[in-house]
């Protein structure tokens, strides 16, 4: 049992060619798309070494991609693999098997999040404190979501939902206010899934190369050449 009441998590997708970033394909190539989701998630990692409000996991797939994943995470990371037949029972199984394992406040987020603000962390962790909210999300542009946090399993939330379609996170919302759960939301954000993410990503990029970008900033400015 866990001594640590939080834990985050990432959900990461092993970098291969035409298993990752599809959207972007044919904007990039599918060697590109994969290496650009293997610099966002460099970059997510580099941003969360500041990170100290819980113990720290990733949950990957495929479940053969354990070396891959173990090389790029630091030591303080705990690795197992995501199982489950679409996003959404993969989402539940985390919530399930950590909080049987004790923990208390649990928030899952994407692994291809650009310049992601961490007060977005604290602040999600704060609102799942009792006697404050059962679930916390963060909303994306494109209608899904980067983040969800719970402190107990609701398993509803998951099922029947249009996973990859602009109204994931109304689907939820309307689910959860059905279902009377308090709900917090962290303001909205962005992920990297289409070319129009790309150019805003550029828009607010921290242009040196020590920033908290910098493999992906890397990776664009070999693109451009």
């Amino acid at each position: 049992m866990t001594t640590h009441a939080n834990a985050l998590v990432i959900m990461a997708k092993a970098p291969v060619p035409r298993q990752v970033k599809t959207r972007l394909i044919p904007f990039l190539s599918a060697e590109d798309a994969a290496e650009l989701s293997r610099c966002l998630f460099l970059d997510l990692l580099a941003t969360l070494e500041r990170f100290s409000g819980g113990e720290f996991f990733l949950a990957f797939s495929p479940p053969e991609s354990f070396a891959l994943f173990h090389e790029l995470v630091p030591s303080r990371c705990s690795l197992f693999p995501q199982r489950g037949n679409n996003l959404g029972e993969r989402m539940g199984n985390i919530f399930e098997d950590l909080l049987g394992q004790g923990y208390k406040n649990i928030v899952i987020i994407g692994s291809d999040l650009p310049v992601f603000p961490l007060h977005f962390l604290e602040e999600a962790f704060a609102a799942l404190e009792p006697p404050g909210h059962e679930v916390v999300l963060g909303p994306t542009r494109d209608g899904g979501y980067y983040l969800i946090g719970m402190r107990r399993p609701i398993p509803e939330i998951f099922e029947r939902i249009p996973w990859g379609s602009e109204t994931v996170f109304s689907t939820t919302i309307h689910k959860l206010d059905s279902l009377g759960v308090p709900t917090y939301r962290v303001p909205v954000w962005f992920d990297i899934d289409a070319p129009e993410d790309l150019l805003c990503f550029e828009a607010i990029m921290d242009s040196s190369e020590d920033g908290p970008q910098r493999n992906t900033l890397r990776f664009l400015k070999n693109l451009a050449r």
